[in-house]
C-alpha cells in the first residue's frame, strides 16, 4: 500500500465551523486519503495548489472537490478571498458543522492556526502576508464582554 506523506491531518474548529488541514494526496495515495476524509466527515475538499490527482473516486465517496488555485507563498486573490467567504457562509449555513478540507501543494504552508501547532508551518512570506491582512467584517468577532476583538479567523 502506498504511504502518505509524514503529516497528520489537522482538525481546526471555531464556534460551529470546522476545517481539516490535510496533506496533498497523489494517485497512489488516494484510497488511504478518502478514509481519512471519511473519518472526519468531510464533505468538500478545497485545492489551492494546481492538480496532483484526479478527483474521481473522490467525488464517487459524495466529496464534492473545489480548485482554487494561486501561487505558494502568496496570499490568494481577492476573487479566491470572496468565494471562500461566501462558499464558508453557505455551506455552513446548509450543513451546519460540516467539515471542509483545505489542501495545497504540502498541506501546511496556507493552513489556518497550524503555526500554533506545528511550528514552522508558515514561511516568512506568508507570514508577511498573514500580517497585511485586513478581515472582512462579517469575520471580525466580539469576545465574551461585547468588545469587538481586531482578530478574525483567516
Amino acid at each position: 500500500m502506498a504511504r502518505m506523506n509524514g503529516h497528520a491531518p489537522v482538525e481546526v474548529t471555531y464556534k460551529n465551523m470546522r476545517f481539516l488541514i490535510t496533506h496533498n494526496p497523489t494517485n497512489a495515495t488516494l484510497k488511504k486519503f478518502i478514509e481519512e476524509l471519511k473519518k472526519y466527515g468531510v464533505t468538500t475538499i478545497v485545492r489551492v495548489y494546481e492538480t496532483t490527482y484526479d478527483t474521481t473516486l473522490v467525488e464517487k465517496e459524495g466529496i464534492h472537490v473545489l480548485d482554487w488555485p494561486f501561487d505558494d507563498g502568496t496570499p490568494p486573490s481577492n476573487q479566491i478571498v470572496d468565494d471562500w467567504l461566501s462558499f464558508v457562509e453557505i455551506r455552513l449555513f446548509e450543513e451546519p458543522r460540516c467539515c471542509i478540507a483545505v489542501h495545497c501543494v504540502a498541506g501546511l504552508g496556507r493552513a489556518t492556526f497550524i503555526r500554533q501547532k506545528r511550528h514552522g508551518a508558515f514561511n516568512s512570506k506568508q507570514l508577511c502576508n498573514k500580517k497585511k491582512f485586513r478581515p472582512k467584517m462579517w469575520l471580525r468577532f466580539k469576545d465574551d464582554n461585547g468588545h469587538r476583538n481586531n482578530c478574525c479567523i483567516q
